[in-house]
């Protein structure tokens, strides 16, 4: 992806110091706007997610943040790309369920991976209450 509508922000992970040197980071900085020693946020057309700082858990308040920041501006469209699993190194299994939240919010799209671990996730739930019965 190298190009948006003006109203379409780029969704990545990033590192805290906002060094944006591989993967979709780089992608953000080279073509989006994401702005050099800036690790979290909204920046030009992209919105950094930090996910290089310790475990999953450090990564869900900032996930929080973007869900909030999404619901709060609705005239934005949001790509999510696949956050923490490249150069950070979780599982799409690690990271989908932080993005739980996201899957009612309208301007939001995650990629299909996440969706469809939480599609799984979920129909699973509906068996394991089934069988409760």
């Amino acid at each position: 992806m190298s190009s948006l509508k003006e109203d379409e922000v780029f969704v990545f992970g990033s590192n805290l110091g906002g060094f944006h040197g591989g993967g979709a980071a780089r992608t953000a900085h080279r073509y989006f706007g994401a702005i050099w020693g800036q690790g979290t946020g909204l920046q030009g057309q992209s919105y950094a997610i930090p996910t290089m700082q310790g475990g999953v858990d450090t990564i869900k308040p900032y996930v929080d943040e973007f869900i909030a920041f999404a619901r709060d501006n609705k005239q934005l469209f949001f790509y999510v790309t696949p956050i923490g699993c490249g150069i950070a190194g979780f599982s799409e299994k690690d990271i989908a369920p932080l993005f739980r939240e996201a899957l009612d919010v309208e301007n939001i799209c995650l990629p299909k991976s996440f969706c469809d671990i939480l599609f799984w996730e979920g129909r699973q739930e509906e068996i394991r209450g089934d069988r409760r019965r």
